[in-house]
C-alpha cells in the first residue's frame, strides 16, 4: 500500500517508509527536535487507500471461496488496482458472479476489525498471509472481515464494508507465469470513473452529433471515411510526383541540380520523383514536411556524390539518415536550413563541372 502524505506543522511530508519498527518521514526542511507540532493527514489519499485495500481483501477472499482462486500478489495503482490470481484464466461469467457477491457483502454492512497478536501466537499460523518481512519486530496485525476473511496486514482499512460503497471489476488481463490479473476499482474511484466516462460521452455526443448508443458506429464510419481520403490523397500525391518529374525532364536543358520542397508528402512521394527523373546525372534534394520545423529529406544522384554529401546534408538539417546505391534519406529536425543545403550542393556541382 502506498504511504500517507500530509504536514508536520507547515512542513509537507514527501514520503514515509519503514525501517524495522521506525517510521521514517522525509521532509524538505529541518524540524526542531522536541518541538510540539500539529500533524495533518491527507485524508482523501488515506481514505482512497483504505477503500482499495479493504476492497482487495474482500475480492481475494470471495474469489478463493467461490472458485478456489488464490491471490499471489496485488498492486494498488494510482488509477486502478490489480489482483494477481493463481489461475490461467477467469471467465466473464466468473467475473460477473464475483462482482455480484462482493457488492452483496458491502450492502450487508459487514464489520471490519483490526487486532494484534504476538508474533509467536499459534493463531498467526491459521491466518491467511504471504509471510512477514525479515526485519519485522513487535506484534502482528490481523484484519478480520467478519465471517469472511482473516488476514495478516499492516495496511489501513475501513471499519465496515459499507464504507467501500461499491466495487467494480473492470475485467481480467493475462498475467505472468500462467496467472491472471483482475482489475478493479473501489469506492470513490468508481464515482470518479463514471464522471470521467460521462464527460467523455457528452463530448463525443457534441462532436458526433448523435446519442451515446450510436457513438461506436459513428466512429467506425469516420474511420472508413478517413481511410478512403488517405487512399485518395496518396494516389493524388503519386500522380503529382510523376507530373513534377515529367515536367523537369521535358525541359530542353535539364539542370544538374533539382530541389523541391512540399509540405504534404512522404518518403514514397520523394522516391517516385527520384525514380521518374533518374539519378545518373542529376542530383536531387527533396524534402517534405513543415517548412520551419521537422520533416523528411532525400538526397539522390550519382553514387559517389551522394556518399560524399549525404552525412553533411543530414548534419545541416539537424537530423539523421542512411543510404545506399545513390539514395540517402532520413529525418530532418531543422527544415529551415534547406537553403544552406542547396548552397552546399550547388557549390559541389560547380566544382565538378568542366572548366570550373
Amino acid at each position: 500500500q502506498p504511504d500517507d502524505r500530509g504536514l508536520i506543522g507547515d512542513v509537507p511530508v514527501l514520503r514515509v517508509t519503514r525501517r524495522g519498527a521506525e517510521a521514517l518521514h522525509f521532509v524538505p526542511a529541518a524540524l526542531e527536535p522536541g518541538a510540539e507540532v500539529l500533524l495533518s493527514l491527507d485524508w482523501e489519499r488515506r481514505f482512497d487507500h483504505m477503500q482499495q485495500h479493504s476492497g482487495q481483501h474482500l475480492i481475494s477472499a470471495i474469489a478463493e471461496q467461490m472458485f478456489g482462486f488464490k491471490t499471489t500478489s496485488w498492486e494498488l495503482g494510482r488509477q486502478r488496482s490489480v489482483i494477481e490470481l493463481d489461475t490461467p484464466s477467469v471467465t466473464a461469467e466468473q467475473v460477473e458472479a464475483l462482482e455480484k457477491s462482493v457488492n452483496e457483502k458491502i450492502r450487508d454492512r459487514v464489520p471490519v476489525t483490526v487486532r494484534e497478536l504476538a508474533a509467536d501466537d499459534p493463531e498467526v499460523e491459521t491466518v491467511r498471509s504471504r509471510g512477514l518481512p525479515d526485519d519485522h519486530v513487535g506484534p502482528v496485525r490481523v484484519v478480520d472481515i467478519k465471517d469472511i476473511d482473516s488476514n495478516l496486514c499492516c495496511g489501513t482499512h475501513v471499519s465496515n464494508l459499507s464504507d467501500l460503497q461499491v466495487i467494480k471489476l473492470l475485467g481480467v488481463e493475462k498475467g505472468k507465469k500462467n496467472k491472471t490479473n483482475l482489475v478493479f476499482l473501489a469506492g470513490n474511484r468508481v464515482l470518479k470513473s463514471i464522471e470521467q466516462s460521462h464527460n467523455t460521452e457528452k463530448a463525443l455526443t457534441s462532436l458526433l452529433k448523435n446519442g451515446p448508443g450510436e457513438h461506436v458506429e459513428a466512429v467506425k464510419r469516420l474511420q472508413s471515411s478517413v481511410k478512403l481520403l488517405q487512399k485518395n490523397n496518396l494516389n493524388l500525391l503519386r500522380d503529382i510526383a510523376v507530373l513534377i518529374a515529367r515536367d523537369f525532364k521535358s525541359k530542353p536543358a535539364p539542370k544538374q541540380l533539382f530541389v523541391l520542397h512540399r509540405k504534404e508528402g512522404d518518403s514514397e512521394f520523394m522516391n517516385i520523383i527520384a525514380n521518374e527523373i533518374g539519378t545518373e546525372e542529376t542530383l536531387l534534394f527533396l524534402t517534405v514536411g513543415d517548412e520551419k520545423e521537422a520533416g523528411l529529406f532525400l538526397l539522390a544522384g550519382p553514387v559517389e556524390a551522394v556518399e560524399n554529401l549525404g552525412p553533411s546534408v543530414a548534419e545541416l538539417l539537424g537530423g539523421k539518415g542512411a543510404g545506399k546505391r545513390g539514395r540517402f534519406q532520413g529525418k530532418a529536425a531543422k527544415m529551415s536550413r534547406r537553403g544552406e543545403v542547396q548552397a552546399l550542393l550547388q557549390e559541389f556541382i560547380s566544382h565538378q563541372s568542366p572548366g570550373a
